[in-house]
């Protein structure tokens, strides 16, 4: 039996507003929530340490590409990762499709905002002849900041809950519509997504030669990702429009199902990057890299 929710952390006493920045001036009504900020948080720190990265020897990119990558990578988390989240979690929103362009309602998916990325790297690669795995690699190394922010930002307004749990750190959500305590499970995701996959990514690329073999950090990264997210989902509260699918039937989430082919990409990656190691010509700087 769970305890009762007095005996828990209610989430409204961490007087957590998803309100960051409230504008009420005359006519104009502008709320900036935490959550656009967490999104151009990551951003711009991934943008600061793809600089840091671009300046070791061998770097595929130079800064000029770093610049234009940022716009790319901005369009397909967005654009990605809102046709992710109508294909895969609200395809009935089609029906009206006015409504797939109302952002501030919420839903993004991060797979979605994957792919999208992952095509606008490959174009950005193709118009300056840059080997595009090795752009993801860099890339991949980076994504963790985002990951963080945006789970930081799910907790922040009170979305994404857990299940049901007796743990000491379960928290009450308002928003569940019940008066039972949940495992916070956007922190769980914050921490393995964010910061163990982020050390992860980080041992890598500045304590092996990892960097030099194309597809292994992003192939570290969309491994790590996708066995993480399929844990955390074992402690997250099943997605309601699957509940009486063969989804719901399975005690399966959509979440896991989608993980499933990044997990079996990143072993892929990892196991053929040796093969594909040769010479790196840097695009910045005069050193070769063996």
């Amino acid at each position: 039996m769970l305890a009762a929710a007095s005996d828990h952390i209610h989430f409204t006493d961490l007087h957590l507003n998803p309100v960051a920045i409230p504008i009420h001036v005359g006519f104009v009504h502008l709320d900036i929530k935490w959550y656009s900020i967490a999104y151009i948080t990551g951003i711009l720190v991934g943008w600061w340490y793809l600089l840091k990265l671009l300046a070791q020897p061998g770097a595929p990119m130079a800064r000029r590409h770093a610049d234009d990558l940022v716009f790319y990578a901005t369009i397909g988390i967005i654009l990605g990762g809102r046709i992710g989240y109508v294909l895969f979690y609200a395809p009935e929103m089609l029906l009206n499709p006015l409504s797939v362009f109302k952002l501030w309602d919420g839903g993004m998916s991060f797979h979605g905002g994957v792919i999208g990325t992952s095509l606008g790297l490959i174009w950005l690669s193709r118009v300056h002849k840059l080997n595009w795995l090795r752009v993801h690699d860099y890339v991949a190394c980076c994504a963790p900041f985002g990951l963080f922010f945006g789970r930081i930002a799910n907790f922040i307004n009170g979305e994404l809950w857990g299940r049901p749990s007796d743990l000491p750190w379960a928290i009450v959500f308002p928003r569940t519509g019940d008066d039972v305590a949940r495992h916070p499970s956007q922190l769980y995701e914050a921490g393995l997504e964010g910061i163990l996959l982020g050390l992860v990514l980080w041992f890598f690329f500045w304590r092996t030669k990892a960097r030099y073999q194309p597809g292994k950090l992003v192939g570290i990264f969309i491994l790590g990702y996708g066995l993480c997210r399929f844990f955390v989902e074992f402690f997250r509260e099943p997605d309601s429009q699957f509940q009486g699918t063969l989804f719901g039937n399975w005690g399966f989430h959509m979440g896991q199902f989608l993980c499933l082919p990044m997990i079996a990409g990143g072993v892929y990656l990892i196991a053929t990057a040796a093969r594909r190691r040769e010479r790196v010509e840097p695009i910045a700087g005069s050193e070769s890299v063996a």
